[in-house]
This record gives structure tokens, sequence and C-alpha cells, in this order.
């Protein structure tokens, strides 16, 4: 039997309501407040006071009518971003990326650094970086007392509630307890998700997807994975495994195999296997720009070079795209008849190319599938992870948590 929400959690679940109601609203009177969130007038009132004593809130212009008559009229409330910070960081196998944002999202101050030194071996070195990454970003903060936490996006399955990295290879991490350790470093709330499901999260947030609360966000780099946006908030799975489209099968001969790092549909539409797919083009003799492109080496093209090469004409390029189209369809057609999302978000390096994807995708799903989904390029582009780190950090700490700083 659960145990009945105290009047002191449910007092810190209705402010966080109305902060968020605030926040979304940008102009909102408390009036307004009460009616959408069916909460007596002066509960509202009282718990807009309070906020407006933390700072998050500042009252704007009258507007309106009194509802009373001869009575004043409302005051509009406004959210105040600047009562805080997010610390964010983006765990790259080669590069992490780190940035400092009001509570709208701003980006205030950045940082990278290599994942790894020149002599670094194992995951420590990794996890020392991240410190060290985190510790410069708390340092640029003109209050860094006003910081409400960080977010930590890794390229991994990751235990989101205990903040545990399961198994990262690019950096080294096998069941790692990253959020215990970073909050013992850092002293602040640390909150740690899949790289993937935060990207998802940042385009929901303030990027593509802005208030479309059923989407589905594919990027498509090194890798392919996916971030489910389902009412509203992140969809993980039994296993924290939710998403992991670059393991769909394209058909029946991929059964029955084993994939290690990389999934079936991965291998063939992913930055590394769109340039694989070329290679054995140039290396079955068909002539193509591509190996120019190269400087003579087959080894040199890249998936960036390939889209180029069908940009230009290049025949043997625009049919490796051509096949790209038709995979990432597959894709596109499983995962709108499994969830029904009213957008499906393309991101990742391979999206720089969205123009030569985007519309051969939706001909390819147009009357495959019941009902097709808005299909989007990404509107964040390298910075999807950040704010998606940003978002979970307010979502959670002012939401979840039922309190505020």
């Amino acid at each position: 039997m659960p145990h009945p929400i105290g009047p002191e959690k449910v007092k810190f679940r209705n402010r966080a309501v109305i902060l968020k109601t605030i926040r979304q609203q940008g102009t909102i009177s408390r009036i307004e407040i009460a009616r959408s969130l069916h909460l007596n007038p002066s509960t509202v009132s009282r718990l807009v006071d309070e906020l407006i004593t933390l700072g998050l809130v500042v009252e704007g212009k009258e507007r309106g009518q009194s509802t009373n008559r001869g009575g004043r009229r409302s005051i509009s409330l406004e959210f105040n971003p600047g009562a805080g910070y997010l610390v964010g960081a983006d765990l790259g196998g080669t590069n992490m990326e780190g940035g400092l944002a009001d509570l709208d999202g701003e980006i205030v101050a950045r940082c990278s650094m290599p994942s790894k030194s020149a002599q670094g071996k194992g995951g420590e070195d990794s996890l020392q970086r991240l410190i060290e990454l985190t510790r410069k970003l708390v340092q640029a903060c003109p209050d860094p007392s006003r910081i409400w936490g960080v977010g930590i996006g890794a390229p991994a399955v990751t235990l989101s509630e205990d903040g545990i990295v399961t198994w990262a290879p690019a950096l080294g991490w096998r069941d790692l307890p990253l959020k215990g350790i970073m909050e013992k470093a850092l002293d602040l709330p640390v909150f740690v998700e899949n790289d993937v499901n935060l990207a998802a999260l940042g385009e929901h947030w303030r990027g593509a997807g802005r208030g479309v609360d059923d989407l589905v966000a594919i990027f498509i780099g090194t890798g392919i994975g996916a971030g489910i946006i389902l009412g509203g908030e992140v969809y993980r799975g039994a296993s924290h495994a939710a998403g992991e489209v670059g393991y769909m099968v394209v058909d029946t001969d991929s059964l029955g195999r084993h994939y290690d790092q990389f999934g079936c549909l991965e291998t063939l539409t992913s930055g590394t296997g769109i340039a694989d797919r070329a290679r054995r083009c140039i290396g079955a003799g068909k002539e193509t720009t591509l190996l120019t492109l190269a400087c003579g080496d087959p080894q040199n093209v890249t998936a960036e070079m390939v889209f180029d090469a069908a940009r230009e004409g290049d025949v043997v390029a625009e049919a490796v795209v051509n096949e790209t189209i038709r995979y990432l369809g597959l894709a596109v057609a499983n995962v709108s008849c499994l969830l029904n999302p009213e957008m499906i978000v393309i991101g990742g390096g391979v999206a720089r190319s969205a123009d030569m994807l985007l519309e051969g995708i939706r001909q390819q799903v147009d009357g495959v599938v019941p009902a097709v989904p808005r299909l989007v390029a990404s509107a964040l582009g390298k910075d999807a992870v950040l704010q998606g780190a940003f978002a979970t950090v307010l979502y959670q700490v002012s939401e979840v948590d039922w309190r505020i700083p």
C-alpha cells in the first residue's frame, strides 16, 4: 500500500508545478495559474510569493481586468532565468564538452578537453578529466552557490536513478558509480543519463521538439541511437536500453547472428557504415570521385565525403546515399508503427546532410505506415546533449525532488 504524500511534499510539488507553468507560459497571472492547475487562488498566491522571495519569479506589468468588479487588475508573473545556474557535460570518446547555463538554457560559459590524455590508460584518466572539466565550469560561475546541479551525458547504458554507468567502452568505464563520485568531488547534485536520451530531452526542451510531448530523436554518428520522449518524459525501458535502434534488423538474413559493438542497422547506416559501403564500391573497381577526395586512399573516405560527392552528381556516392535513405526509412517506419510519435528528429553528425535525407525518407515511409510523423532535422546540433543535461538538472531538482534550492 503506497504511503500518503505529506502536506510538506504536497506544498513543494505544487510550488514546482506552478514554477513550471510560469516558465512554460512566459507571462501569466496568479488567477490564470489557479484556473489552469485547479488550485485554490489563495494557495497559488502564497506559493508564488515564496517563488518571488527565492528570486525565481518576478512580477511584471498589470494585465487584464480583475475578476471582481472594482478590484485591481492582475499582475503578470515571469520566470527569472538568472536566479540559478546549470552545469552540463557531454562525454564523447574523443572529447568532452561542458557548459554553464542559466535556468533558460542560455550558455554563459563553455569548456572542452580531450577525453583522455596522450598517456592516459583506463577509465581513471577520463574520470579525472571529467572532474577537472566540471570544476572549471563551477569556477566560471558568477555565483557558484546558485548552481542547481550537474547533468552528465555518458555514451553508455546508464542506470539513471543510481547514476551508474554500466559499460562505456569509449571511456573505459564499467559499473562506475559516477553520480556518487562526482557528487563527492563537486559537492553538488549530479544526474547521469545516456547521452542520446539527453539529446532527445534537449530537443524537447529547446530544440525542434519544443511543445511536442511524444517524439523520438534518432542520432546518427559513429553509431546510431535514439532517445524516446513519451508524455513529455524520457522512456528508458525495462533494462534502460530503450532506443537502441542501431540494433534493428533490416532483413531476415540479419537474424541468428551475433552483433558485438555495433548492431545490424548501424553497421550499414552510421557514419562508419556509410563510409564502409563506399569503400567496398571503390574496392570493386567502380569509378568515383571519392578516391580523389580521399587523396587516393580509400581508408580516408568519410560519410561527409560521400554526401559531398553525391551533391556533385557522383553516381557511386548517390547510390550509397539512396541505399542509406532506404535503410533509415525502415527504421523510421518501424519506430512510427510501434510508438506513433508526433515527431521524429534526425540528429548527429550525419544529420548535417539532412537536406539529402529527410525528403527521401518521407517518400519511403509515406503510405507504408498508418500515421507518418513529422520528420525534422535537429535544431540544436552538437549542443543537443548539453541542453538535455541542463534540462535534466532543472527538472529533477525542481520537480522530481519537490524542492528548489
